[in-house]
């Protein structure tokens, strides 16, 4: 098949979302799928134009036998909602540029189309679904407007949120096809789209599972890679739980709106928290396996959000402290992957902390063994992508 996958985030950007899209985009090759990606300049997630894409509108470029067409957007990582409203409506304003490539456009026999942003998504759905009658699947990996109202960033029957919720409405039922990552987004969806075809499709990575490991000597050493924003809220973390006096080792990785404060406050104070900034994805996996436990924090239940990186550290033999609540702290709870304790209850979390600190060896060995089980067995990446091109090939 010829597939055109479109989202505002793509490699060389770095993190979870442009980590989530290129893994999709190079599986589809390795499937034997000739894949286009139609995205925007790399900015994410310092919120500037990336060396080498800066003073143009358009730009075409190959990158591993994959043609990318990237357009302009206003880059910002600004807090004030005009700012970001103009960055999306920006790029799904540009994309319109593309709908002039006629005879490509009808070449193509999927187009994966990324939501959200919602914006991008409704101007792709226009271009592709309704004007060019193309085949069309939509890859929900968060519900908006809700999770922007679970976040207190948008009030529910606002008008930005109805214009939302409108938008949303309209993707979904236009959708040939939906993948989304939770079953509570399926669940979810489903009251707008019963009748679509969907396919749960998790983010998982394609890392070669691990096997059991020993726990590191002296500290524990705990690691988090991922965006350091409101929504997981490190800073609080970091000034709520003294991690020098319980013998642990936080170590951060990651860019976001509170990679600056976090800096700050652990140059002003004598912890065992330690930030790397932002780290090639080239080399996370190495990084990722040195650690002994990962940290996965969520300060409120957002519907439908399973965190990637859950599923970026199960096959690298690496247990998990989640603090949150929703699909993610079942997994890790049915699945016997780590400690659960609910969002921002800092008390629990440290309670956790010391409890695998003080694991016996044979006790995180089998822990850890589990992990790899869990991984290869219930959460394979080279499964699911089988799953998933039989689901893209039984649209006529």
């Amino acid at each position: 098949m010829k597939i055109l996958v479109t989202s505002i985030y793509y490699y060389p950007e770095i993190g979870a979302a442009p980590s989530r899209i290129t893994n999709l985009v190079e599986a589809l090759q390795a499937k034997g799928n000739q894949v286009d990606v139609l995205t925007s300049l790399p900015n994410y997630p310092k919120g500037k134009l990336f060396d080498g894409y800066r003073n143009c509108l358009y730009m075409s470029e190959a990158i591993n036998n994959c043609h990318v067409y990237r357009y302009w957007m206003y880059a910002t990582v600004s807090k004030k909602p005009l700012l970001r409203a103009w960055s999306i409506l920006s790029f799904a304003l540009m994309i319109w540029g593309f709908a002039f490539h006629f005879r490509r456009i009808r070449r193509y026999d999927r187009i994966i189309i990324q939501c959200p942003p919602l914006p991008v998504a409704t101007s792709a759905m226009l271009i592709f679904k309704c004007l060019y009658r193309r085949t069309t699947i939509i890859n929900v990996s968060d519900l908006w407007p809700l999770s922007a109202v679970e976040l207190g960033a948008m009030r529910k029957n606002s008008l930005s949120y109805k214009l939302f919720a409108w938008m949303e409405r309209f993707v979904y039922k236009k959708a040939d096809g939906i993948m989304a990552q939770s079953n509570e987004s399926i669940r979810h969806i489903s009251m707008f789209s019963e009748q679509t075809p969907k396919f749960l499709y998790r983010n998982l990575q394609k890392y070669k599972t691990a096997v059991g490991k020993r726990r590191s000597k002296g500290n524990l050493k705990v690691v988090y890679a991922g965006l350091l924003g409101v929504a997981q809220n490190l800073l609080e973390i970091i000034q709520v739980i003294d991690f020098k006096n319980i013998g642990v080792e936080l170590h951060l990785y990651g860019g976001g709106n509170q990679a600056n404060v976090i800096k700050q406050y652990i140059d002003t104070h004598n912890t065992n928290v330690f930030y790397h900034g932002v780290a090639p994805k080239s080399e996370m996996e190495n990084i990722l396996r040195s650690y002994d436990a990962s940290l996965i924090p969520l300060t409120v239940h957002i519907k439908g959000a399973v965190p990637s990186k859950l599923f970026d550290i199960i096959p690298l033999a690496i247990p998990v402290l989640f603090c949150g609540g929703g699909e993610g702290a079942e997994i890790v709870r049915n699945y016997q992957l780590g400690y659960v304790s609910e969002p921002r209850d800092y008390l629990s979390l440290e309670e956790n902390l010391i409890k695998l600190s003080k694991m016996p060896p044979e006790q995180y060995i089998s822990l850890t063994e589990n992990c790899c089980h869990v991984a290869q067995e219930h959460f394979n990446f080279d499964e699911q992508m089988t799953r998933f091109t039989s689901f893209l090939n039984k649209f006529n």
